[in-house]
């Protein structure tokens, strides 16, 4: 059996909604044997992040040693990398181990406000990280931060994309849910040619905590099978699509997203 194999290197949340916890459930979900390599441990639940333990980048990479020396990876994704030395130590791993199928997630702020990466580390990871990169899936904010860019419309959307190609990024996803002014929710995808669309009904609710990491991690299962990047994209939108509209209301602040939500759909439970 070719059993294929996606890697996490991201941030735990104790709550459950995001970081390796949401990779984890979305890689199992879509048929791939998830392996994680933690970066910090978080204190936070639906109302917000109380505290962040950012691991050295010395336990970071021996992780991701153990994995590279045994398991193999067929894909990764990263998330929370928190500050430029943790940045810097896993972009000299994934280059020693030459893995390509490598999905960054720039994750910088917790839906409740936290700051979950230092300010420095953002020049660290444009320098070191997103040349490695297939594809770098920012939201609106994050990629205002990387790009330096105002993005208001779809023309911003695309010009910040061009702008994060030339970083060294294969592929950019620019997702579309914090573009509050349309009914949809519009993901862009720029391959360094073609612009691709990705239009699903905006849901109204509270209930979002770790759709960014559940989306990234449902592109890096997706090219860990073989997808194309078109293709993991597709499959990644109505993914995340089905776990939000199937609410599972958790906690009293931002809940999470269900994660079996899409299989079920599927099976037509």
């Amino acid at each position: 059996m070719n059993i294929k194999k996606a890697l996490t290197i991201a941030g735990s949340d104790s709550g459950g909604g995001a970081g390796i916890q949401a990779d984890l459930k979305t890689f199992q979900e879509l048929g791939v044997f998830g392996m994680s390599a933690i970066t910090a441990i978080t204190a936070q639940n639906t109302l917000g992040v109380q505290a962040v333990y950012p691991m050295g980048p010395v336990a970071v990479t021996s992780q991701m040693e153990s994995i590279g020396e045994d398991i193999g990876v067929d894909a990764l994704k990263t998330g929370m990398l928190f500050n430029a030395e943790i940045i810097r130590a896993v972009s000299e791993k994934i280059k020693h181990y030459n893995w390509i199928k490598v999905v960054v997630d720039p994750v910088m702020i917790a839906k409740g406000g936290a700051s979950l990466l230092q300010t420095e580390a953002i020049s660290a990871l444009k320098q070191y990280l997103l040349p490695l990169s297939m594809v770098v899936t920012p939201n609106i904010p994050e990629a205002e931060v990387l790009t330096g860019m105002s993005i208001k419309t779809m023309d911003d959307k695309q010009e910040a994309a061009k702008s994060l190609f030339d970083f060294g990024v294969k592929n950019v996803v620019i997702k579309g849910g914090h573009d509050e002014e349309t009914d949809d929710a519009v993901d862009i995808l720029y391959d360094g040619n073609e612009f691709y669309y990705f239009t699903s009904k905006r849901i109204l609710t509270k209930n979002t905590h770790g759709t960014g990491c559940t989306f990234s991690a449902a592109i890096t299962a997706e090219l860990a099978k073989g997808s194309t990047i078109y293709d993991a994209v597709t499959t990644a939108k109505s993914f995340i699509q089905a776990a939000i509209e199937d609410e599972l209301a958790i906690g009293a602040g931002h809940g999470p997203t269900n994660h079996w939500a899409f299989n079920c759909k599927r099976s037509g439970l």
